[in-house]
């Protein structure tokens, strides 16, 4: 018999009644380090003073009204963004997967208002992944999650993450626009290298094509920069961003250059959701402590003192940890254990939670506010973890 709720997660039998900073809490009191944050969406911990006053605040004032009016919020909200990235408009919808939908549209759009309207196909990666919808599924490379669900979107196709020379060879009179992730979360944490990426802005320019960039897990502020893209020194003609950006609320933002958004014009696209006081008030508050001075700064500092300590354990634990990979605080542990064991294990035996990935690649998402007291609580509990794994292997 189905369960009142569809069955389409494999949950793990845990429920938290509360959550303080990067701890959560279950009803008997039991107390856990969140190094998954929702999936790098907690960007700020857990009940942050800030961001539940703005909430607060705005839902004693008004949730709802649609996008037929004016939304100050969201008006608020998009003259930052614009102010803080290459992007001179905004999009807003409720998750990554709406946002990198609501990309590849602006980005079809622009070639149909220039007359070229055959430059459809959008160019994806190997290891990519871009969401759940039909779509998005089509540009995800990974064949298990469409197995069942029809025929593939026309559109899309993926060459070698990181090969240039393959990028270059796909490139036709019918591309619309590259898409990559500048760090894959999904996918194994592979953090593409700054060079891939200034090149993936020349090959768009040489071919009059658009590169977006998928920053829905690796953007506001998850690298220790707000976008991740600044780390290269070039910036897309689109971004999609969500996750982190609402703090845990649902948040979706299309960026686009004026270039790549000359198509769009009222009717085009739409949210019924998307954009609404409450999530626009949760987005702004997000952002008041984001662009707050030095507050990246620190990020930056605390990813790099939680490199330096995770980079011993592949040396004291070489049967179980095989290598370090990511950016910021968007950080993986390539593992030559099982990864869903060591996730157990952190979890149950030393109150760490994870987050798996492909590659059987551990993810470590904590929220942008941890300090190095709670990296060195994560790194005992994986150090201990390690131990009892290869313990138990011998």
């Amino acid at each position: 018999m189905v369960t009142s709720v569809m069955p389409t997660y494999g949950r793990i039998d845990i429920a938290f009644e509360r959550g303080e900073g990067p701890y959560l809490y279950t009803a008997d009191g039991r107390r856990y380090l969140d190094f998954a944050a929702g999936i790098a969406t907690n960007s700020l911990g857990h009940c942050h003073p800030h961001l539940v006053q703005a909430l607060q605040e705005q839902a004693a004032k008004l949730w709802h009204v649609s996008n037929l009016y004016n939304i100050t919020e969201q008006q608020r909200l998009a003259d930052r963004l614009v102010a803080s990235s290459f992007a001179d408009t905004v999009f807003f919808c409720n998750s990554g997967a709406e946002a990198l939908e609501g990309s590849t549209k602006v980005a079809r759009r622009y070639h149909f208002h220039n007359g070229q309207p055959n430059r459809t196909r959008i160019v994806c990666c190997t290891h990519s992944f871009h969401g759940r919808t039909l779509g998005m599924l089509s540009a995800t490379d990974k064949e298990a999650y469409r197995e069942g669900f029809g025929p593939r979107v026309q559109g899309f196709s993926h060459v070698a993450f990181g090969n240039l020379n393959e990028m270059r060879a796909a490139m036709d009179d019918d591309v619309a626009a590259i898409l990559v992730e500048p760090v894959q979360g999904e996918g194994g944490v592979n953090a593409a290298s700054l060079d891939y990426l200034r090149a993936l802005r020349e090959i768009a320019d040489e071919f009059g094509v658009l590169l977006i960039f998928d920053e829905v897990q690796c953007g506001a502020g998850r690298t220790g920069k707000l976008w991740a893209y600044e780390w290269s020194g070039v910036a897309p003609d689109i971004l999609a961003s969500a996750k982190g950006l609402g703090g845990g609320f649902p948040v979706g933002a299309v960026l686009a250059s004026e270039k790549a958004a000359s198509g769009m014009k009222p009717g085009l696209h739409g949210s019924t959701f998307g954009g609404n006081p409450l999530a626009m008030a949760a987005a702004n508050a997000v952002l008041d402590v984001l662009l707050e001075p030095g507050f990246m700064e620190r990020v930056d500092q605390v990813a790099r003192y939680m490199w330096n300590q995770l980079l011993p354990l592949t040396t004291r634990h070489p049967d179980v940890i095989e290598d370090v990979r990511g950016a910021g605080l968007l950080l993986g542990l390539k593992l030559r254990s099982p990864n869903g064991e060591m996730m157990t294990r952190l979890r149950d035996d030393h109150k760490l939670l994870t987050v798996v990935a492909a590659e059987n690649v551990l993810r470590l998402l904590p929220p942008l506010t941890i300090d190095k007291t709670h990296v060195d609580e994560a790194v005992a509990a994986l150090d201990a973890a390690a131990a009892g794994v290869a313990r138990h292997a011998a």
